[in-house]
C-alpha cells in the first residue's frame, strides 16, 4: 500500500522540520511548501490526502489558500488542518467557515498533531452506506455526502457532516460533547482535547442549515440532540 501524502505549508523551517519528522515517523509521505502560491500549485498537481496549513504565509495567506482549495472542484474534498499561532476564537471560526476540517494552535504536541491527522484520514476512508435521510425540507444522501435544504445544496465540511449524522442517528437522544468528539473526531481519549471545538463546529453547521438549524437543540449541561419529531 502506498504512503498517504500530506502537504505541510509553513514559512518557518523549524516548524516544517518538526512536523515532517513526526509525520514520517508515523508512516506518511510529506510534501512541503513555504508560501501560499506554492501550496496551491503543489496541491493541484500532487492531490495529497491532507493539507496542514499555516495562516500567516508569504504571497498568499492561509485563509485565501483554504478558500481557493474549496472553490476548486479538483481539491475541494481534500481535508485541511490549520496549524497556526493565531489561537483566538475568531480566527478559528473564520477558518472553519472557509472549510477547514480542524484547527490546532502553536505550540502543539506532536502526538496530538499525528492523532488529529490520523482521525481526519480515517473519516475520509469511511464509506457511508448509500442511504437517504429525509425530514420535511431536509434531504441527506449519506453515501454521496450531499445535503439539501428546500432543494438547495448545502456545502458542509467533513466534521459538520459527521456531527449532523451523529445527531440524526442518535434518534433524538442527547449526545454529550465528549461523545461527539469520540464519534466525529475519533481522538485518543488520553489527549487533552477541548470540547469547545464541538460548539464551534455546531455553530457553523447551524448557520449553514438555515431553517433546519432549529432542530439542533442545546441541552443545558448535557450536550446536543436532533429533534426528529415535532
Amino acid at each position: 500500500m502506498s504512503q498517504q501524502k500530506i502537504l505541510v505549508v509553513d514559512d518557518e523551517r523549524s516548524i516544517i522540520e518538526a512536523v515532517e519528522y513526526n509525520l514520517k515517523k508515523a508512516g506518511f509521505r510529506v510534501l512541503i511548501a513555504f508560501d501560499g502560491e506554492s501550496a496551491l500549485d503543489r496541491c493541484r498537481k500532487e492531490l495529497p490526502e491532507l493539507v496542514i496549513l499555516d495562516l500567516m504565509l508569504p504571497k498568499m495567506d492561509g485563509l485565501e489558500v483554504c478558500r481557493n482549495l474549496r472553490q476548486d472542484v479538483k481539491t475541494r474534498r481534500i481535508p485541511v488542518l490549520i496549524l497556526s499561532v493565531k489561537g483566538d476564537e475568531t480566527d478559528k471560526v473564520v477558518g472553519l467557515e472557509l472549510g477547514a476540517d480542524d484547527y490546532l494552535t502553536k505550540p502543539f504536541s506532536p502526538r496530538e498533531l499525528v492523532a488529529r491527522v490520523k482521525a481526519i484520514l480515517r473519516r475520509g476512508h469511511d464509506e457511508p452506506p448509500p442511504e437517504i435521510f429525509e425530514l420535511e425540507n431536509l434531504h441527506v444522501d449519506w453515501g454521496k455526502h450531499v445535503v439539501r435544504v428546500s432543494g438547495k445544496p448545502i456545502e458542509l465540511t467533513s466534521k459538520e457532516f459527521g456531527l449532523m449524522r451523529a445527531l440524526i442517528e442518535a434518534k433524538g437522544r442527547v449526545l454529550s460533547r465528549e461523545m461527539l468528539l469520540d464519534r466525529v473526531w475519533g481522538y485518543d481519549r488520553s489527549l487533552e482535547i477541548q470540547t469547545r471545538t464541538v460548539d464551534l463546529h455546531l455553530s457553523q453547521l447551524r448557520r449553514k442549515l438555515g431553517q433546519v438549524a432549529s432542530r439542533i437543540l442545546t441541552v443545558k449541561s448535557a450536550g446536543y440532540r436532533f429533534r426528529i419529531q415535532e
